[in-house]
């Protein structure tokens, strides 16, 4: 088990549903997916990508693995496993149905709303994405390889976000997801250092490694930059000469939003304006030759081709 009683109570208040037996994985509703079942709008990643928010299943298989401490993660920091500590643990097909059912569960009371989209309603009962990306390092468990296989059997598009420390688990996948995130959230080995909080040696090599990997996926890519004000905002042509390292298919430019247990380590001024986002991404832009060729205001994000 990789959560004690309490931990796993206070995380279920906060929304998340644990599937399978061994307390490493769980599911999450979005904000957007809820938005949408009532025709409130949706997620970015429907505008910019054609995902559908009411059909977009959020989860992670290795809750409380990681090998940094963010401070703008929202997460409750004092779970956090390294490594990979339990013998046991759940396989691919357990997680899959596990949390297809705890998605369906979570968002059943939607049919006893007057203002929920009849049609969606339906449709969010066989969810046709899946955001592995909902808390911690996916690539740290075991079987995130076949993971992400159940999930393209069931033809399901899979987004999974990476921190990229596990160089090899990610350079040896056999089943690509449908589009590969690394998060790239500071311009230098310093700026990494004090904001990602590594908690693993040759943090900063592991990812310049994994970036470098990046382009030989026959998957989608992108890089995803979470901005903190007054953190890492700073050196665009840092960042250019990372992306190019990467030669991803899309470059996120998105705001940190200051939210869940980041309360306790940002302050509301770390949050950036819409403005403030785009006018940074701008200058990426401009040094690694690329454009804007979308953005949503409400999430704080811009994207570059």
């Amino acid at each position: 088990m990789s959560f004690n009683k309490s931990q796993l109570e206070k995380l279920e208040k906060s929304g998340y549903r644990f599937v399978g037996n061994h307390g490493h994985a769980a599911v999450k509703t979005c904000h957007w997916t809820r938005q949408s079942l009532v025709d409130k709008g949706v997620c970015y990643k429907e505008k910019f990508y054609g995902i559908e928010s009411h059909r977009c299943l959020q989860m992670s298989p290795a809750v409380p693995n990681c090998q940094q401490e963010c401070e703008f993660c929202w997460r409750d920091l004092t779970y956090t496993q390294t490594q990979w500590e339990d013998e046991e643990y759940d396989d691919p097909k357990t997680i899959v149905d596990g949390a297809i059912e705890a998605q369906n569960n979570l968002l059943c009371g939607y049919f006893g709303n007057d203002k929920a989209n009849p049609k969606k309603l339906e449709e969010m009962k066989s969810p046709t994405n899946a955001a592995i990306s909902l808390a911690g390092e996916p690539t740290l468990y075991p079987k995130i390889d076949e993971l992400i296989g159940e999930f393209n059997r069931r033809d399901f598009t899979t987004f999974v976000v990476s921190n990229g420390q596990c160089v090899d688990r990610l350079r040896n996948l056999e089943n690509d997801p449908y589009q590969l995130y690394l998060s790239l959230d500071a311009p230098t080995s310093k700026i990494y250092e004090d904001l990602c909080r590594p908690r693993i040696n040759d943090a900063w090599n592991n990812l310049n490694e994994s970036l470098e990997t990046l382009s030989s996926f026959s998957s989608r890519t992108c890089i995803r930059n979470t901005c903190v004000k007054g953190r890492n905002m700073v050196n665009p042509e840092m960042y250019a000469k990372l992306i190019d390292k990467a030669n991803p298919d899309f470059v996120e430019v998105k705001a940190y939003m200051f939210v869940g247990s980041s309360r306790e380590r940002l302050t509301l001024e770390n949050m950036p304006r819409f403005n403030e986002v785009k006018e940074f991404a701008q200058k990426i832009a401009h040094e690694c030759g690329r454009e804007i060729t979308n953005e949503s205001e409400v999430s704080r994000v811009v994207l570059l081709e």
